[in-house]
């Protein structure tokens, strides 16, 4: 048989030891380790969203560049031999202002390039300058055309620089100003 005790108010516990002190901050530490979770969790998501934003811009640019690269390539090659063909490339990627422009001066365009020489055109640099708010982006690009003589001789080269504005309709890119910087 086991001998009695009395129990008194306020007393030790027989049987069990008094909870350690880290058992009383436990619920803090949960509660502290949650808001930091709650912090890294928005943190990550932030960044995520604004790297989305950046690679979103970056391939918009490059889808632009790379268009106006293409087009300022053949408009600077013409060829005197398919003059209308060129003509006709070079307003079938166009519209807006440049449309209506080209279009007025078409037949005087066609003549200048069937007179002149052939030219090898070539894009050496080409930058976004801004993005429009119509969605349009105007693009600086210089550009260098080199030419033989009619005797073959000579060798004439020269560079210019432009601001182009394009336009994506749809799904395809149209140049709707062509602008040449002195």
């Amino acid at each position: 048989m086991s001998p009695r005790r009395k129990f008194e108010p306020g007393a030790e516990r027989l049987f069990c030891p008094p909870p350690p002190r880290w058992r009383r901050a436990l619920p803090l530490a949960t509660a502290l380790a949650a808001v930091l979770a709650t912090a890294a969790i928005t943190v990550c998501a932030l960044v995520l969203i604004s790297h989305q934003n950046l690679w979103r811009a970056t391939v918009k640019d490059a889808a632009a560049l790379s268009y106006v690269h293409s087009f300022m390539t053949e408009f600077a090659s013409p060829d005197p031999y398919h003059a209308n063909d060129y003509t006709d490339r070079i307003l079938a990627q166009a519209t807006g202002e440049f449309a209506r422009q080209y279009r007025a001066d078409r037949n005087e365009i066609a003549i200048q390039v069937a007179r002149s020489e052939p030219t090898v055109g070539s894009v050496l640099d080409a930058g976004v300058a801004r993005w429009n708010d119509d969605g349009s982006v105007d693009v600086l690009v210089v550009t260098k055309f080199t030419s033989k003589t009619s005797d073959g001789k000579v060798v004439l080269e020269r560079e210019n620089r432009w601001v182009v504005t394009a336009e994506q309709e749809g799904d395809r890119w149209k140049i709707s100003g062509l602008i040449p910087l002195v």
